[in-house]
């Protein structure tokens, strides 16, 4: 006698299949070995699942609906063991009627259109530029919306047919036997590549990609303050999608000159000036030329020793995300003379005597007689 594989659901003949998956879920979690290990619920679960295999494949259903069991003749006929065909189906079966789905599968097709790639590009800015801002005009190569198609990938006058393979799901299935059962997988369609659409006139253009290659140029405003390494980002003037979807962002990243006075540290700008020693000790003005091209005097004072550090205020690089600029910095060398000529040293050794530097303190370890007795007889 055929098994009333509907009454094993407790359901009535011509059940639909939503309530054919959820008698089974319902069952499934009290009689599942993982969660029931009394061995008549291990059973009774084998029965559920032979029932709900049986009426989940429409070959099988039909037969059932005759009055007989598609079981009879194929493999797991008389029951046998739960993990065979006749067991509880495999994890394609309760994957499918725990989530709807045959295996792990039912994303459905997906779109043609897709979000495009960033892109970068480098330039190389004069630290004035950097500095004060600038407009720079760039020249790009990316993916640019087809014209002749608008991005959708198609001659004109044509349009997308519905893939043969999956019948427009996106995705086709396969089943295989193993000690587990019957186990479903799901992968992207070969022919569509899952979008469930094929385009059987491609656009001459740009072959059913809806996006060319193109070079274009593009104004960049540099914000003043910007530093070496920092990257503006240009948004939606990256690559165009497939399909002609939404481009990405373009970032410009910036490479700063060396500058043959000025050095930068971060919204500091630093020069280096070198003075004779004698306007080192007498104090002196010093033109110096700034970045903007404004000329301006420092006032050096007497006295002034190597290594002295004078800052400008507000003379610096602006601030980029705030107000006001930073310093400038000017480092000062003091140039001791190389060679005198016989005046001159007479001179110097005149005003040593002056200031009593003939004979200067002896340091620890140094020997007597003063700094000029030992010039005259280094050896001594």
């Amino acid at each position: 006698m055929a098994t009333d594989y509907y009454g094993v659901l407790g359901l009535a003949r011509g059940a639909s299949d939503a309530d054919i998956k959820k008698a089974y879920r319902r069952l499934a979690r009290d009689l599942h070995p993982d969660v029931n290990p009394d061995p008549e619920a291990k059973e009774r679960f084998q029965e559920v699942s032979r029932a709900y295999q049986a009426l989940t494949d429409p070959d099988k259903r039909r037969v059932v609906d005759l009055g007989g069991d598609p079981f009879d003749t194929g493999p797991g006929a008389g029951g046998g063991s739960p993990f065979g065909q006749a067991g509880f189906g495999g994890l394609g079966d309760i994957m499918d009627a725990f989530f709807g789905g045959a295996g792990m599968g039912g994303r459905g097709p997906r779109s043609r259109v897709r979000e495009g790639d960033d892109a970068l590009i480098r330039i190389e800015l004069d630290l004035e530029q950097t500095v004060f801002g600038t407009t720079e005009e760039i020249t790009v190569d990316t993916a640019v919306l087809c014209g002749t198609c608008s991005g959708a990938g198609t001659a004109p006058g044509t349009h997308p047919t519905t893939c043969a393979t999956c019948s427009g799901r996106g995705e086709v299935q396969s089943v295989q036997r193993s000690f587990l059962g019957q186990v479903v997988s799901t992968r992207p369609c070969p022919t569509c590549a899952g979008t469930g659409q094929v385009i059987p006139d491609p656009c001459p253009e740009c072959g059913s990609e809806g996006r060319v290659r193109a070079r274009r140029t593009i104004p960049v405003k540099v914000p003043a303050g910007v530093e070496d390494g920092m990257r503006i980002r240009l948004t939606g003037r990256g690559e165009v999608g497939p399909g002609g979807g939404p481009a990405g962002d373009l970032y410009v990243e910036i490479r700063e000159r060396p500058h043959e006075v000025f050095t930068r540290d971060g919204e500091d700008l630093h020069c280096r000036v070198t003075l004779p020693m004698t306007a080192a000790a007498l104090g002196t003005t010093l033109p110096l030329t700034l970045l903007d091209g404004e000329d301006t005097d420092i006032d050096v004072r007497p006295g002034t020793q190597p290594g002295t550090v004078l800052t400008l205020r507000g003379k610096g690089a602006p601030r980029l995300r705030a107000t006001g600029r930073g310093n400038l910095l000017v480092h000062v060398d003091v140039q001791t003379p190389t060679r005198l000529d016989a005046e001159q040293e007479k001179l110097l050794r005149e005003l040593a005597v002056l200031r009593g530097e003939d004979r200067p303190s002896s340091t620890a370890g140094e020997t007597p007689g003063g700094l000029f007795a030992r010039v005259r007889n280094p050896f001594k």
